[in-house]
């Protein structure tokens, strides 16, 4: 039963990513937003956790890509869709389409590197944090001017794509994403704090603990792991 945690994750972060693209349908971008960073939170423990528990496998590398296509793919797109391009009617669309079309690209290459366990840097922006930021700016949209957004919104298109080293965190002692997911929690509880717009400030502070307890169960493991080398170091 264990053994299928990481997919469950993978699963719920799909889910929310779902959540997410019906919030932006039906015009209740906030929410949206809200949906892609608790996706964004999953994201960063499923592959930890495979690799702790050793039940690593192509199944579920592949099924983490399907669902970060829809939760950093679709769903930006659909809210960057809603909040600034969709007066362009047709044009706007299409514009928006490019960036899962871009991400698919950049999840596909991933897929194929071999040697991407090993760096310590991705090439492109991953899809995720692409994602994570479009979430982050509709927060600010009534601040930010939509052109300012627009073309953010084509530069991280390019960016994903691009042959840009990013660094991965790797040898950082924190999950992956950890620092900007954290970034992203401070700036939604300020959001939720003053915004009534946000219906659901219950699985906010869900989302927000069980991130927490995961951040304490990677130090606990971290720090025994280092014991245990020094012991026998």
């Amino acid at each position: 039963m264990i053994r299928h945690l990481p997919n469950g994750i993978t699963l719920a972060n799909l889910f929310f990513g779902f959540l997410s693209i019906g919030a932006a349908a039906k015009g209740d971008y906030q929410n949206a937003a809200v949906f892609i960073i608790i996706g964004m939170m999953l994201d960063s423990m499923d592959g930890w956790t495979a690799r702790k528990l050793g039940v690593e496998s192509t199944f579920g590398k592949e099924l983490d890509s399907l669902a970060d296509i829809v939760t950093f793919g679709v769903a930006p797109a659909m809210l960057v869709y809603g909040t600034t391009f969709s007066d362009l009617g047709w044009t706007g669309l299409i514009l928006t389409g490019i960036f899962p079309i871009f991400g698919a690209i950049r999840l596909a290459r991933f897929n194929i590197d071999s040697d991407s366990s090993q760096k310590n840097y991705f090439t492109g922006v991953p899809i995720t944090a692409a994602g994570g930021i479009i979430a982050l700016l509709t927060f600010f949209n009534f601040a930010i001017p939509q052109a300012a957004i627009s073309a953010l919104y084509m530069l991280l298109c390019i960016l994903m794509v691009s042959r840009i080293p990013v660094p991965s965190l790797k040898n950082v002692p924190v999950p992956k994403y950890a620092i900007l997911i954290t970034v992203m929690l401070v700036s939604l509880i300020a959001v939720t704090r003053y915004n009534a717009m946000i219906e659901y400030s219950n699985l906010i502070i869900a989302a927000i603990i069980l991130y927490i307890l995961f951040l304490i169960i990677f130090s606990v493991w971290k720090k025994k792991r280092v014991q245990k080398t020094e012991d026998y170091g």
